[in-house]
């Protein structure tokens, strides 16, 4: 089958019906998770309140407990034909792992009988040996644990219960993402209370709330399966730009095309059924790109979500004839794919804590925490960067509307001028909404309606949208838990440095309020005109004065990662307890060996397909104006009337040998690449290698403009980037 034939085969593939459930999503919202409701429907008394004091105050299950959940589970999954278990976690691969067991055991008569305890429940010991642990585990010592997050809700997928849980080591430390999420939310909550209770005394909880928006490719599953690139590294690593792509801005927030919308809905009553509140769908900027959004949620679980929506996708992509691409740059020319992360707190009381108050006392609690995030960004702007760094990444940040390679923060004109403002004003000065009081002369007005009064900047990596900030520079394929970690323990950190500052000025006998802001002036002082960017952060003006202001500039993912053991990073994540420093280099091993075996494959199927594909179609087209030139001259005497053949077959040379140049030269920059032992400078020999990638392109893209259509051997962008 040709080229033509998968083309064909795709346009023709019929439309598969969206499944309906016949009812309101709220009859099914959540009928494959063990939720509050289950838990009071199949748990006893004792264990249903050891389990809810164990989710909201953080104390633990003992076995007698733990049995009784388990029971009462087993119950609720044997009524959804369950027969299998597993421990579900998010190792260091960038994706998640499971190891299923059935729930059968030998009753002693010769048969077996289902059995489901609390052992079963809340530990497993998966071999850890193979998972990427940066040498904390060596391939011998194989002993790893799972351990259940209470916190996260059990559910059901297909016939397993799976149950979600941290990953550590057998010497205690994590291997996973959910550990020093978990840790890092603590963190944020224990150094945030505290200064809520200068404002209400009530409050005993801060939460940490994501919002992520998961953009992706749909492409058709026949043509993916003829590009071998795509397959092996999930992008297009060589394909001219079609003639038509996203330049009309037709596709974006379009109708969305019928296969599409089925596939869509199909998702979204899968992920509505798991209790995953996903909500917004739509068109994205590039064809055949598009995206959807879930409700706001605690950060931990939204982020177990989002796990769970990413897998859902591939599978149900399938059934619709379509494979998902999470890659954050599959197609050259045209935009690529993030996961935006919404990202605000809220207290046990119902105070969201970025978005404005009801009266001085609330505004000024607003301001507070509006603060020192930018401090906390300001101050690691470098190590956040680092945080959402990947191979992968790296080639959507600063093209086509995704934010710089640079952290810095958009606030828009209204909280630019407010933050200006408490800079000139007395700090016992109220900070009163805008049309709340009679009298306003002096106050410092903060507009009731706030969220009009913010605009967006889509240049900006970490930009305030009037009650939360949004966090644009997380790549598509990303675990979230990586960027909020970082995130919400460099805002922890501030947070306690900051109570630490507000209490020197009250033991100076100042008011509270008066403290507050005396404490936040400096504070304020030291971000504006650093981190605070509203403007155009593509251009080259910007890089210039980023640099100027002394934010990081660097673009080279390896050296990037180096940010996280660097003696702020060490310091901030030990003091606010998320990672130990044996951690945090084990964890940058990893980092480097991902970016190298990444690079490298990306490298291996390069040269192949140019070496195996692209030279050996070249070649059979001029082997075929050979042909004719020999029987023009046979025919004619002479060439005179050939001139375009001469000037293609010119052409055609002139690129195949750039092309095994450049490819060979590849080859041996990767062979010397491998004899490197050290991991970190590996990496940097690797970042040189993709940094070469464009200059081995450049003639394959030329060649397919070249080539007769009809002997190109892959599948072409103006065929891939348009479903019907």
């Amino acid at each position: 089958m040709d080229r033509f034939d998968l083309v064909k085969e795709s346009f023709e593939r019929k439309e598969v019906p969206a499944e309906v459930p016949g009812c309101k999503t709220s009859e099914y919202f959540g009928e494959l998770v063990f939720d509050r409701k289950k838990m009071c429907k199949y748990l006893d008394a004792d264990s249903l309140q050891a389990l809810l004091a164990c989710i909201e105050g953080g104390k633990g299950l003992d076995r007698k407990t733990a049995d009784g959940v388990a029971r009462g589970m087993k119950e609720w999954a044997m009524e959804h034909g369950v027969t299998h278990v597993t421990h579900w976690f998010q190792p260091l691969t960038e994706g998640t792992a499971e190891k299923h067991d059935s729930l059968i055991d030998y009753d002693g008569k010769g048969g077996v009988i289902e059995t489901f305890d609390g052992k079963m429940l809340a530990q497993q010991e998966p071999d850890a040996s193979s998972f990427p642990s940066g040498g904390i585990r060596a391939t011998f010592e194989a002993r790893g644990y799972t351990a259940w997050d209470p916190t996260s809700p059990v559910f059901i997928l297909d016939d397993t219960l799976c149950i979600p849980t941290v990953f550590i080591s057998y010497t205690g430390e994590a291997l996973d993402y959910k550990t020093p999420l978990k840790k890092a939310l603590k963190a944020v909550s224990d150094a945030a209370v505290p200064i809520c209770k200068l404002f209400d005394p009530t409050v005993s909880k801060v939460y940490s709330y994501l919002g992520w928006e998961q953009e992706y490719f749909l492409v058709d599953e026949a043509l993916y399966a003829a590009r071998t690139d795509l397959m092996i590294t999930g992008r297009t690593l060589f394909g001219h730009n079609s003639s038509k792509n996203q330049q009309l801005d037709d596709h974006y927030f379009g109708a969305i095309p019928t296969r599409v919308a089925a596939f869509m809905r199909d998702l979204e009553i899968a992920g509505h059924r798991l209790g995953i509140p996903i909500k917004t769908r739509h068109n994205e900027v590039a064809p055949n790109q598009f995206e959807l959004a879930p409700i706001y949620g605690e950060t931990n679980l939204a982020n177990d979500q989002n796990q769970i929506v990413m897998n859902l996708m591939g599978r149900i992509a399938r059934k619709h004839g379509f494979v998902v691409l999470l890659h954050e740059k599959p197609f050259a020319g045209v935009n690529g794919s993030g996961k935006h992360n919404n990202w605000s707190l809220g207290t046990d009381t119902g105070t969201m804590l970025l978005a404005p108050g009801k009266d001085a006392k609330g505004n000024l609690q607003f301001v507070t925490f509006f603060v020192n995030v930018l401090a906390a960004v300001q101050k690691h702007n470098a190590l956040l960067k680092a945080s959402i760094a990947s191979a992968t990444n790296a080639h959507r940040l600063g093209a086509n509307e995704a934010p710089p390679a640079i952290v810095s923060a958009f606030l828009g004109r209204t909280m630019t001028d407010v933050l200006h403002k408490l800079l000139e004003l007395p700090s016992d000065t109220p900070i009163e909404i805008a049309g709340k009081k009679g009298k306003s002369v002096g106050l410092v007005e903060i507009p009731e309606i706030f969220v009009d009064n913010t605009d967006r900047n889509r240049t900006s990596p970490f930009a305030f949208t009037g009650n939360r900030f949004e966090f644009r520079a997380v790549g598509s394929c990303a675990n979230c838990a990586g960027a909020m970690t970082t995130l919400n323990a460099a805002v922890a950190e501030q947070l306690i440095d900051f109570k630490a500052a507000v209490e020197k000025e009250l033991a100076a006998g100042k008011e509270t309020n008066v403290a507050i802001m005396d404490a936040l002036k400096p504070i304020i002082k030291s971000i504006i005109g650093v981190v605070c960017f509203d403007g155009n952060g593509y251009t080259e003006e910007w890089k210039a004065e980023a640099k100027r202001r002394g934010l990081d500039v660097e673009t080279n993912v390896p050296k990037m990662f180096c940010e996280f053991t660097k003696p702020a990073a060490v310091e901030m994540f030990t003091k606010t307890g998320v990672y130990s420093e044996k951690e945090l280099e084990a964890r940058n091993e990893v980092k480097w060996e991902t970016y190298t075996k990444k690079v490298q494959i990306e490298s291996r199927v390069m040269v192949r397909m140019a070496l195996n594909h692209i030279i050996p179609a070249a070649l059979e087209y001029k082997s075929k104006l050979l042909k004719e030139l020999t029987l023009a001259k046979e025919i004619y005497g002479n060439l005179d009337n050939c001139t375009t053949e001469l000037r293609i077959l010119d052409d055609i040379n002139k690129y195949v040998e750039d092309v095994r140049i450049k490819a060979t030269a590849m080859r041996e920059a990767r062979k010397a690449a491998n004899m490197i032992e050290n991991d970190y400078e590996r990496a940097l020999a690797y970042h040189e290698i993709a940094e070469s990638f464009p200059a081995l392109r450049y003639p394959i893209d030329k060649l397919e403009e070249t080539v007769d259509n009809k002997m190109w051997p892959l599948p072409k962008y103006r065929e891939m980037l348009f479903i019907n």
